[in-house]
């Protein structure tokens, strides 16, 4: 690590980060969500990336902070909100995600438990779609994204719908990542600048919905799968996998909480 580990307090100040585009009923349900935390967020931070439907008013019904966006692109928005955080630690979610009742708490409580780690992912599970299918649907796609993002960054990856680091950690990291390349997946760039300076480790505890929309067509799901190998690529050579377990110091155990 480059910076000391955070010590552990029990009154970390939290910090909801939701990137939004024209997203405003998916907004609604999310927010809804947020409100019936166990642990409420000490802010919600919705990050308005050029919506032209209702996302900006709904964000601010429900007691959000509206933050705009002018750069196209997830990247540029999720930095613009994690800049905007004021909390200790910071989570993210996506607008079209269903948070367990308890999401907040979990993620807060590690942070709190854990002072070593710099940042946590948790699972996911559909709530839309052929009910038969959600449950297996999740566990393939999540177990393939693990199975092909750990041996690439040698150590765990960040899932972009559930997700927290510490706000020290953004700040060590904010000048290194791909903020304006529409094109990249940020939560895999984000990862891999992440796993420079500290621990990511994964939280099976933190519970989300997520919405099966992205892979609703044959044409969305490749293009998602192109955008991943473009945010490897532009990391290569330096990351070239044998290079970063060198530098990372992989082994079989670096994902384990």
């Amino acid at each position: 690590m480059t910076h000391p580990a955070a010590p552990r307090t029990g009154t970390l100040r939290v910090s909801v980060v939701i990137p939004v585009k024209d997203d405003d009923r998916a907004l609604s349900r999310c927010l809804d969500a947020l409100a019936r935390q166990t642990r409420r967020a000490d802010e919600i931070i919705v990050v308005d990336n050029g919506s032209s439907d209702a996302s900006a008013l709904v964000a601010r019904g429900a007691g959000a902070h509206v933050v705009r966006c002018e750069r196209p692109g997830i990247p540029a928005a999720s930095a613009t909100g994690y800049d905007a955080a004021s909390g200790d630690v910071i989570l993210r979610l996506d607008a079209d995600c269903v948070p367990a009742s308890t999401w907040v708490d979990t993620m807060t409580d590690a942070f709190d438990r854990r002072p070593d780690v710099d940042a946590f992912t948790g699972h996911a599970r559909f709530v839309d779609g052929p009910r038969v299918l959600r449950t297996v649907l999740a566990a393939m796609y999540l177990g393939f994204f693990g199975l092909v993002m750990v041996p690439t960054l040698g150590h765990a990856p960040l899932f972009g719908s559930n997700l927290g680091m510490r706000a020290s950690t953004w700040r060590a990291v904010r000048d290194a990542v791909h903020q304006d390349d529409p094109e990249l997946h940020d939560d895999i760039d984000l990862a891999f600048h992440v796993g420079d300076v500290g621990r990511i480790r994964y939280l099976p505890r933190a519970g989300m919905g997520i919405s099966m929309r992205p892979f609703g067509d044959a044409r969305s799901f490749a293009r998602r799968i192109a955008m991943g190998f473009r945010t490897v690529i532009v990391h290569w050579p330096r990351d070239f996998p044998p290079k970063r377990w060198a530098r990372t110091g992989f082994s079989s155990d670096r994902s384990r909480t």
